[in-house]
């Protein structure tokens, strides 16, 4: 039988270790074909923490449904798989374990990874194209790994698609907003860079799970 969940919102953080770890892979994130990737550059692995290690699965598409994405579903997204050394560092195991942890998932749960930069390319560059969203699952983290000149990017929080957002907040290096996805809409502004001269960027991990059925 599957816990219930315990928190509608969970705020947390990462150890400074733990970010240290994380960003440097970031600078090797790939450019995609898809519809936001040339300003949102990623990787995506599924993968289960197994007797406290991490296991990859062969899971790289990634797809949902147009009633729960209208920027790009129905669409079958594939990805390259975060890098061996991402999966192997004790920083990222610490945040996958934070996850379980915190909504009571079980060891070999799967647990879905976004690695992603949104870039500063536009006056101002989407950060959630999809706007005001649910997506799909029973469990959400997102992690804020770095920013770099840049404004912008509060994640906002809704208790529904129509109302204002109750919480807004930039996620500085490490924070972690958990939160239920049946319960909880979210969003997030554009970003801007400072110095136009100058690239900027905002690294985040986004990690979902569903319930396993018993």
């Amino acid at each position: 039988m599957f816990p219930s969940h315990t928190n509608t919102l969970h705020l947390t953080s990462l150890s400074h270790d733990a970010v240290d770890q994380l960003s440097p892979s970031f600078n090797l994130l790939p450019h995609t074909e898809h519809a936001d990737g040339q300003y949102r550059l990623r990787r995506y692995s599924v993968i289960r923490i197994q007797h406290g290690e991490v296991v990859e699965t062969d899971k790289h598409d990634f797809v949902q449904t147009d009633q729960i994405n209208h920027f790009q579903g129905n669409v079958v997204r594939q990805f390259e798989p975060l890098l061996p050394q991402t999966l192997k560092s004790s920083g990222f195991r610490e945040m996958c374990e934070l996850f379980i942890e915190t909504n009571l998932l079980s060891d070999d749960q799967e647990i879905e990874v976004h690695q992603m930069r949104i870039a500063a390319v536009y006056d101002e560059t989407q950060v959630a194209p999809e706007g005001v969203h649910q997506d799909g699952f029973d469990y959400i983290a997102l992690i804020g790994i770095d920013r770099h000149n840049i404004v912008g990017g509060e994640v906002l929080l809704y208790q529904d698609n129509h109302a204002a957002p109750f919480y807004r907040k930039v996620l500085e290096n490490g924070e972690i907003a958990m939160l239920d996805d049946h319960k909880l809409w979210h969003n997030a502004m554009p970003i801007r860079t400072v110095d136009h001269n100058e690239e900027g960027y905002m690294d985040v991990f986004v990690l979902t799970a569903r319930k396993r059925q018993s």
